[in-house]
């Protein structure tokens, strides 16, 4: 794939996708090709229909495939001078300090609560970006998987495309096991449950992605396993089998024992009385990761500690 990507493009640009950009997201190629162009900009090209893949309309999280043409119309691409990103001081910080693991391959991130994983609609920039803008000499830097904004703990950050294909085979099968901390409300009274209940997405007419139970939807399994009981609420371990979008957080409320701070699927009095009593964002943590390395084979595991404001809070909870 040859271009020059610092130059204003006149004329509709069609580009075939070669191995070098097999499996990566239509708007992380784009982000990458048009360098100097905002992402809103971008996203919105593509939402317009602008960009197009094999003359097709696609979603921003199409995954491109080998000899796929993209279609992308003349757009003005600013010079390297004009290109100015903003990464928040507390981000660099934690891009910084907060990496548990890295080798040649890939990156394992205590990622801080309170940022997106990536830039997209409403979000100028994410960790992905982020981390790019603070190490501009490492070429490729692919999310593995996703959090939620609020979600703080284990993310795992592709250094190479192979490393990025292996590491999405164990996420679509079992080669990757995951263990959250969360904090329900109520009593959860059972030592372990296994929550076997499809999932499916929706668009509310605001936009605002929401997940029910449904069984039109797709299999879903959690396993919530129960640590500590409070008076007013239950500390539990939560791994997912699957990974849908919101499923340990929907799972819960199905259980009658939503997460606390959880503002889309959560008890609103509920959410209220704790956040007077400090609880400021949705405790979910991901605290575990397990996995054989992609190239040795040899069993690794790593654990992203519970952020220090959550703890402090535990600690002022009264057990049963």
């Amino acid at each position: 794939m040859n271009h020059k990507s610092n130059l204003p493009f006149q004329q509709v640009q069609l580009i075939e996708i070669d191995e070098a950009n097999v499996e990566q997201r239509l708007d992380n190629f784009l982000i990458s090709f048009l360098k100097g162009v905002p992402k809103t900009r971008i996203y919105r090209i593509v939402r317009k229909g602008e960009v197009r893949v094999n003359k097709g309309r696609v979603e921003v999280s199409y995954k491109l495939k080998a000899g796929d043409i993209v279609r992308i119309p003349p757009i003005r691409v600013a010079d390297r001078s004009e290109q100015i990103t903003i990464i928040q001081p507390s981000l660099r910080f934690n891009l910084e300090n907060q990496i548990l693991y890295e080798d040649d391959g890939f990156i394992v991130l205590n990622k801080p609560s309170g940022f997106a994983v990536h830039g997209g609609s409403g979000v100028n920039s994410g960790i992905i970006e982020a981390l790019r803008e603070i190490r501009p000499q490492q070429k490729f830097l692919e999310l593995v998987h996703r959090l939620d904004k609020e979600t703080s703990g284990c993310l795992l950050i592709a250094k190479k495309r192979s490393i990025l294909k292996i590491l999405h085979d164990f996420f679509r099968g079992d080669g990757i096991q995951k263990t959250y901390l969360a904090l329900l409300e109520g009593q959860f009274q059972r030592k372990k449950q296994l929550v076997d209940v499809p999932l499916l997405k929706n668009t509310a007419q605001s936009g605002e992605r929401m997940v029910t139970v449904n069984k039109a939807g797709k299999s879903a399994e959690t396993l919530f396993t129960r640590l500590q009981q409070f008076q007013e609420a239950t500390l539990v371990h939560a791994a997912p089998k699957t990974g849908r979008t919101h499923q340990i957080r929907v799972h819960a409320a199905w259980l009658g024992h939503p997460i606390i701070g959880d503002s889309r699927y959560g008890n609103d009095q509920a959410n209220k009385a704790f956040k007077n009593r400090g609880y400021k964002r949705l405790f979910l943590h991901a605290e575990q990761l397990r996995f054989n390395h992609p190239l040795s084979g040899e069993p690794l595991h790593f654990t992203a500690p519970l952020p220090e404001d959550l703890l402090a809070l535990l600690h002022h909870e009264k057990p049963l």
